[in-house]
């Protein structure tokens, strides 16, 4: 005799997102074609997993008198979201500290730092300001964080962790005077300012310990299950965060899905302990390893083959961007990884970054097998689309960032008009054939927004239509993961982790899909999020 189910969602629009019959889960273009719909659909679920997918008739039958029944109400139901790039105690701290995400003014930053200031002790933290967004060009500067305060060191994290603003304090206590490379300067004196290498040594200034990483991770998650995340790709460098992870797992209360790719300064410590991707329990995995190859479009520090528009006007002297890590470490750290067993996964924004990533796994054993990645990929040409598709490498792109392609923002400023049009081509890698992976970056932690962006870019070659971009969203961001059959898809034997929304996306104006609220996010069969 059928055991009943644990819980029953039923009276949902349920979309199944499968992929193609035999076919490949991380290839998204024409999505609708595979994606199975319930309009009186009912999903059952027992001991985590999903165990019958149809409709509300034909699921009854696996009700019992333990069963938990859900009404949704006619809502749309999906598989839970998955964020293939993350970074979780970044989230938690634009929760836990200062959020400067939300200013709409340079007045309205340093005015919630100083909120900061009278609520916390030691570094005054703030994070996710974007200047774009006030419409400026330049960055928060010393003398606006001095006004914070002259004891303590104040910093302000611009949106991409590539630039920070800190106040004069600050730049005594990190010991970084004019002559460093990556603080800038003006008339010879630190504005306060600091990119990519100065960023390092802050971030190890005001590294957290144990207690305060778990508040934050702990935050994060939260949020997460607010937005019907289930899955996360968090991308992890130094600190306590894995430890937070595994003791949240063994004490069974993280109910969020984790797949830690460690930074390259993590491959021998990890390695050591017997490690290798895909490695650990049903609730935190080993993923990639993962590098910088460069840095980013708003810090002007991306590498790409023709100068930046604005570099002259900003005292850039080259305008091509810089290196983090070097071609020629890169190919090192990819040989090594791979001799460990593990995927790899490189930062790469501009096109000489793409170029050379895709270079190094061209050289690799199988890239297609070991599915490595290449995360943002936001400057391309038609070989670089081609090499994608040719080679199988993932792309772990974030819709996210068309909010700065659109005309006047941040990216026209820094490309021109005709180079940001063909930015974070979306619907070119889908209909290519290449694997599409979507995740957030935490710029900011949404995947419906990200959808939203997805769906409403400014030009064709960038557009995805909602039901690509939920797929992308989903068994996607699963296959970057090696989870396709496991997660990313509402089918009998999939892990029982499921979002219900308030509203359809198919149903409200593309330019309202990431304002779409969540209803409930069920994680291993256990409703985490009520609205």
């Amino acid at each position: 005799m059928t055991r009943p189910a644990d819980l029953v969602l039923t009276n949902a629009e349920v979309h199944t997102l499968a992929a193609p019959p035999d076919g490949h889960a991380g290839l998204v273009a024409d999505a609708e074609a595979h994606d199975g719909v319930f309009e009186d659909g009912a999903v059952a679920v027992r001991d985590g997993r999903i165990v019958r997918v149809g409709t509300a008739y034909e699921v009854e039958f696996l009700e019992g008198a333990g069963t938990t029944v859900v009404d949704c109400g006619g809502r749309v139901l999906l598989p839970g979201f998955v964020d293939a790039h993350t970074h979780m105690e970044v989230v938690g701290r634009r929760l836990v500290h200062a959020d400067l995400g939300g200013a709409d003014s340079r007045a309205d930053a340093v005015a919630r730092l100083r909120v900061e200031a009278r609520e916390s002790d030691g570094w005054v933290q703030g994070y996710g300001y974007d200047e774009s967004e006030w419409g400026e060009t330049a960055y928060l500067r010393r003398e606006e964080l001095d006004e914070v305060s002259e004891t303590r060191p104040v910093v302000a994290f611009r949106e991409d962790l590539h630039t920070a603003s800190v106040n004069g304090i600050a730049l005594d206590i990190l010991g970084l005077s004019a002559d460093h490379p990556n603080v800038q300067t003006e008339d010879g004196r630190p504005t306060g300012v600091l990119t990519e290498s100065a960023v390092e040594v802050l971030n190890e200034a005001i590294a957290p310990d144990v207690a305060t990483t778990r508040r934050r991770v702990v935050a994060a998650r939260d949020h997460a299950h607010e937005l019907g995340v289930t899955a996360v790709h968090d991308m992890v460098r130094g600190g306590h965060v894995a430890r937070v992870y595994r003791e949240l797992d063994t004490a069974g209360s993280l109910v969020l899905r984790v797949r830690i790719n460690y930074w390259t300064d993590h491959l021998d410590a990890v390695s050591e302990a017997g490690l290798v991707t895909n490695a650990g329990s049903e609730f935190v995995r080993t993923g990639a390893i993962k590098t910088f190859t460069d840095g980013s479009i708003g810090g002007r520090t991306a590498k790409v083959s023709k100068p930046y528009a604005d570099a002259e006007e900003e005292g850039d002297e080259d305008g091509h961007g810089e290196w983090v890590v070097t071609p020629e470490e890169l190919r090192e750290w990819v040989d090594r990884a791979e001799e460990a067993g593990f995927q790899f996964t490189a930062h790469a924004i501009g096109d000489v970054a793409v170029r050379e990533t895709l270079a190094a796994y061209r050289d690799t054993a199988a890239p297609d097998e070991a599915r490595h990645r290449v995360e943002h990929a936001e400057i391309l040409d038609e070989a670089h689309v081609r090499e994608f598709a040719e080679s199988d490498v993932v792309a772990s792109v974030q819709p996210n960032f068309h909010r700065w392609a659109r005309e006047g923002g941040l990216y026209e400023s820094r490309l021109g008009a005709r180079r940001t049009s063909g930015t974070n081509p979306l619907g070119a890698l889908a209909e290519a054939g290449v694997p599409l992976a979507f995740g957030s970056d935490s710029m900011p932690l949404g995947p419906l927004y990200g959808v939203g962006q997805a769906v409403t870019a400014p030009a064709a070659g960038q557009r995805l239509s909602v039901t690509e971009s939920l797929a992308a969203y989903t068994r996607g961001a699963a296959y970057a993961g090696f989870d396709e059959g496991r997660m990313g898809t509402v089918e009998a034997g999939t892990l029982a982790d499921l979002v219900v929304l308030e509203e359809s996306p198919w149903s409200v104006a593309d330019e309202a899909i990431g304002d779409v609220e969540v209803w409930r996010t069920v994680v291993d069969g256990r409703v985490v999020y009520r609205a």
